[in-house]
């Protein structure tokens, strides 16, 4: 429709005749409900018995999973308002890695809440308002609850990646899946002071179908998805000193072409000759430096692979720039683009490289190297689809233990403290007049919807079940949650059931602004052709 306002010379055109414009209510109430029906699409896979989505894509590949990052990637979402909620569940994937379900649940509710408030005439500034200051009182509350650990407090770790991997397809193999986990995150931590930083960059993750989940390994070092150039090299080597090139060991082909006459056949053979030195030059530099391992990111020529046999050095060749960086912080080498300029310092060392056959490919591993800034995880499973969701599963624990060893600050589980901070946040709204406090206490009820999503997942009487768990909690118990496996209410520290402040303060963050945001519009227009269309309007 064209919005036509009338003038005092008539009326007057403002938008394209085929620009489309909803106003006040009824944009609001558009946006809310764009924004709940995603949320009600992840709530299902919400807590420990949550289930999972099949997706499949106009190639009819198919993803199961029951990540919420992951489901909202995949479908493609239309509506401009919905976009917004699926983009917090990106943002807290990207910041903290855990918590995306929560937080798109929650910013479902609080727009649920906020639209009862809408209807009963509340302004959306006010509501706004109320619930920027409850978000700030949450991480409050937050801060007061949370219990301080050790960054390297291994048991606490583990009960952390544990946590997070319960409400995933890899619950049953959780526990010896946390200690891979924590192990590999700890490997790489780096210490300044007392503070650790972890960059998981330097955890390689590679994924091979076959054998089961409890297969899945941690390499103190790399795995390389290739193999040894020349059957005639040794495929096992202790004690390996790597030479790290990321330069051809091939005569380089002149930029301009060239031509050269020949006129005697012993031209020709010298020409051949003096290919064959040098490239024997090229491999003897290497073994008068003591390599018995050569990684070059590169091509190899033939005649440099016959050479390097005769040697017994195993080499490997056109490895990834991202994998030869990795080496090089696993083995301690450093990365050389002129063979001239090697030296013995430049040597990356390894107890052990060899090649191993995985499935049907055969993989170079590097291992045993003594204080590997980066190492690999080496995921397997019985099928393609399995190992798609364990990588995302521990993905995410890998996220959550880098969050505690980067901030030590734990919470319980279980809605625990959502439904702890919502009991204050009730309390805290009557020292507010007016319609402020409406908003604080719709905040509240929002919060609660966590353990009481989890609740109903797990097939638990919701009204029962929240009366008991506020009961308790007024009885002074602020740990007790919703323990969804055995379908009771209980002490979630008890139960080893813990999660990052991070990813509890990110949840708070991310579902506020976005609510708020979506609150905040009143007026949605929307333009067809092409964008920056119209040009000018005509002069004089």
């Amino acid at each position: 429709m064209a919005s036509i306002q009338q003038g005092p010379n008539g009326p007057v055109l403002v938008l394209k005749e085929s620009a489309l414009q909803q106003k006040g209510k009824d944009a609001q109430h558009n946006n809310i409900a764009a924004a709940k029906m995603v949320a009600d699409l992840v709530k299902s896979s919400l807590g420990p018995r949550g289930l999972d989505k099949m997706l499949v894509d106009s190639l009819g590949d198919v993803t199961i999973t029951n990540d919420g990052a992951t489901i909202l990637k995949e479908i493609d979402v239309q509506h401009p308002a919905a976009k917004m909620i699926v983009e917090i569940s990106k943002t807290v994937d990207n910041e903290v890695g855990d918590g995306t379900t929560s937080s798109v649940v929650f910013g479902g509710a609080l727009l649920a809440k906020a639209e009862d408030l809408l209807k009963k005439e509340v302004h959306s500034s006010t509501v706004v308002e109320g619930y920027q200051k409850a978000a700030e009182k949450t991480l409050e509350i937050y801060s007061q609850l949370s219990k301080k650990i050790l960054p390297d407090d291994k048991e606490s770790l583990y009960k952390i990646a544990t946590t997070s991997m319960q409400s995933k397809l890899i619950s049953e193999d959780s526990g010896s899946l946390s200690k891979i986990v924590v192990d590999a995150v700890l490997g790489i931590a780096t210490k300044k002071g007392d503070d650790y930083t972890v960059d998981l960059e330097n955890v390689k993750v590679e994924k091979k179908a076959g054998g089961s989940i409890q297969d899945t390994q941690v390499i103190k070092g790399i795995v390389l998805d290739k193999e040894i150039v020349h059957s005639g090299m040794p495929t096992r080597i202790e004690k390996a000193k790597i030479a790290l090139v990321n330069s051809a060991l091939e005569i380089e082909k002149t930029e301009m072409s060239s031509e050269i006459r020949i006129t005697d056949p012993t031209q020709m053979q010298m020409f051949l000759e003096e290919e064959n030195r040098m490239l024997k030059g090229m491999v003897d530099k290497l073994h008068d430096s003591g390599v018995t391992v050569l990684v070059c990111q590169k091509g190899i020529d033939d005649i440099a692979q016959h050479y390097l046999a005769k040697h017994g050095i195993l080499a490997v060749r056109r490895v990834k720039e991202s994998d030869m960086i990795k080496l090089a912080k696993a083995t301690d080498g450093r990365v050389i683009s002129n063979l001239d300029d090697l030296a013995e310092g430049d040597l990356g060392h390894a107890n052990l490289v060899h090649q191993k056959k995985v499935e049907s490919d055969k993989w170079v591993f590097v291992e045993g190297c003594k204080h590997p800034q980066s190492v690999t995880l080496l995921i397997r499973g019985g099928s393609q689809r399995v190992i798609d969701e364990v990588d995302r599963s521990i993905h995410d624990a890998l996220m959550v233990v880098k969050d505690v060893i980067e901030k030590p600050e734990i919470v319980a589980g279980g809605g625990a403290p959502e439904s702890f901070a919502a009991s204050q946040l009730k309390d805290w709204a009557d020292h507010f007049d007016g319609r402020e406090q409406l908003a604080i206490k719709k905040y509240a009820e929002a919060l609660e919807t966590i353990p009481l999503t989890i609740a109903e997942n797990a097939g638990m009487d919701p009204i029962d079940t929240m009366a008991n768990l506020r009961a308790k909690q007024n009885q002074g118990h602020k740990w007790t949650g919703i323990d969804a496996r055995n379908t009771q209410i209980a002490d979630m520290f008890a139960n080893d059931v813990v999660e990052p402040i991070a990813v509890k303060e990110q949840i708070i963050k991310s579902a506020t602004e976005a609510a708020c945001m979506i609150l905040r519009i009143d007026d949605v227009i929307a333009t067809s052709g092409a964008p920056g269309g119209g040009g000018p309007p005509p002069m004089g």
